[in-house]
């Protein structure tokens, strides 16, 4: 499936809205959920508008994984950026009837690509153990499993733990 990533607009938050709403319980399965508030329109709405703040201080960059017709298939985001560190937080979601079709790894090799001009050494990532998935993507873009911790927590009556991983940007390095 051919894809491109889009940074977060404040056009966006309408077609991002349906998009959480269709896929709320499908992304609950993998996931910790967001909580009622999150889906009231006022409050989406204001989360919007902070993380578009956020994004143009420079702290996170939110993209929207788009299909060729401009619809909304994912979400990729890069957070919590440490600049002194050049560090950030990967996070990403693809819609249920999009996964499978290797969304998540073009979408991950996008935002990767646009880090070769900005100045982040190390990307961290974390997913649970049941999300196979979501591990294979990150070891496909080139990221290194690090660590797993044996502390557990319970996830839709599955016990889990969380499995973390480090992609380093070589083309810092060179």
């Amino acid at each position: 499936m051919d894809i491109l990533i889009e940074k977060l607009d404040v056009t966006d938050a309408e077609n991002l809205y349906k998009f959480e709403l269709q896929n709320r319980n499908f992304f609950e399965e993998m996931v910790p959920g967001r909580g009622d508030d999150y889906y009231k329109p006022d409050v989406f709405n204001r989360r919007h508008e902070t993380l578009l703040e956020e994004q143009a201080r420079g702290c996170s960059y939110f993209y929207l994984i788009k299909s060729t017709d401009r619809s909304i298939v994912g979400r990729i985001n890069l957070v919590d950026i440490d600049k002194s560190q050049k560090i950030g937080h990967l996070g990403y979601r693809v819609g249920q009837r999009y996964t499978g079709k290797g969304v998540a790894k073009k979408a991950l090799q996008l935002l990767l690509e646009t880090l070769t001009d900005r100045d982040i050494t190390q990307v961290k990532a974390k997913t649970t153990t049941n999300n196979i998935a979501s591990q294979k993507v990150l070891e496909i873009n080139g990221f290194e499993h690090t660590e797993s911790y044996d502390e557990e927590f319970e996830m839709n009556g599955q016990k889990l733990k969380f499995v973390y991983y480090t992609w380093t940007n070589k083309a810092l390095f060179c």
